[in-house]
């Protein structure tokens, strides 16, 4: 059986996360540390015990997850001995982070300066998000392309979350004004959701110049394993493209469900995701069969994970 590890995204954070790996493992408890001393704030605080709203803003919510996944590869050691890596939007910097691409500091300097590209972005440029399912990929493909006129009547793919599954992005208003025609061409359920900016689109164009030029600025390893990447869900290893990967990730869809797809392909069978609660596990379970799926977020998974060890 070979293993992968799968690092969550944006949506899944809650407050009091990562306190009880913390205030158990002396080793973690450091690592907390060194994160609230480099971002010269208590990052640890907001995801402790919020509040709410403060951990939700883009700037905290992404070095907030960064961190706690961090700290659960420490608490496991599970990224020494894995087979493949894969993260969801923010949870590739994890997976490149585990591969030995980035430093601990450089992966923590980079999250935080794209969750603050992103929120400023958004605070600039009007976007929103939806979900959409019950569509094939192909139709939302066509519609949004129908929609989509430019300027401010952006409407493009966002993340192929899973078969049936999608979540398009673009103008706040223009899209909430075309979300009916969705419905109208057969989905199921069409639902906007509560994100500050309309990511994985052409509206983060200027974030993504900005964080461009920081990726070039930052020593980026060969990775010691696979790593799936989100533009195109192909398995990576070369430092160089998987800078430019990165770069591209900002406004480019989420490829997910052909990454786990390309994951299962290769032969891959055991997934663990790593990081707050259990959206990608749910994402797995929708798009493949015959694989084994587990989860690691609080102590007991640790400790539960450690036992097997």
């Amino acid at each position: 059986m070979t293993k992968a590890l799968l690092f969550s995204g944006q949506g899944s954070q809650y407050v009091g996360m990562g306190r009880d790996v913390c205030e158990q493992l002396p080793a973690v408890e450091e690592l907390f540390e060194r994160a609230d001393m480099q971002l010269g704030y208590s990052i640890t605080g907001i995801m402790f015990d919020g509040p709410e709203d403060t951990l939700k803003e883009t700037r905290n919510t992404q070095p907030a997850l960064f961190v706690h996944e961090a700290a659960l590869l420490e608490a496991t050691g599970l990224h020494k001995n894995a087979d493949a890596l894969a993260g969801h939007s923010l949870g590739e910097y994890t997976a490149l982070y585990a591969a030995g691409v980035l430093s601990f500091a450089d992966a923590l300097a980079l999250v935080r300066l794209r969750g603050t590209l992103m929120y400023d972005e958004g605070l600039r440029i009007p976007g929103t998000m939806a979900a959409v399912v019950g569509l094939t990929d192909e139709q939302v493909v066509e519609l949004c392309s129908t929609l989509n006129e430019g300027g401010e009547k952006i409407i493009v793919p966002a993340n192929f979350n899973s078969p049936g599954q999608i979540v398009i992005s673009g103008s706040a208003e223009y899209l909430r004004a075309s979300l009916p025609q969705f419905k109208a061409a057969g989905a199921k359920i069409v639902k906007e959701l509560a994100v500050s900016g309309a990511f994985h689109s052409p509206l983060l164009q200027g974030a993504s110049v900005a964080l461009s030029e920081a990726l070039d600025n930052t020593p980026f390893n060969n990775a010691r394993c696979d790593v799936y990447v989100n533009v195109s869900g192909e398995p990576m290893r070369d430092g160089s493209a998987l800078r430019e990967a990165a770069k591209k990730q900002l406004t480019s869809p989420v490829q997910w469900t052909q990454t786990l797809l390309a994951m299962k392909a290769d032969g891959l069978t055991e997934f663990i995701e790593v990081g707050p609660g259990s959206v990608l596990q749910g994402l797995v379970k929708r798009t493949l069969t015959d694989v084994v799926m587990q989860g690691v977020d609080k102590i007991a998974d640790v400790q539960r994970l450690n036992a097997l060890a």
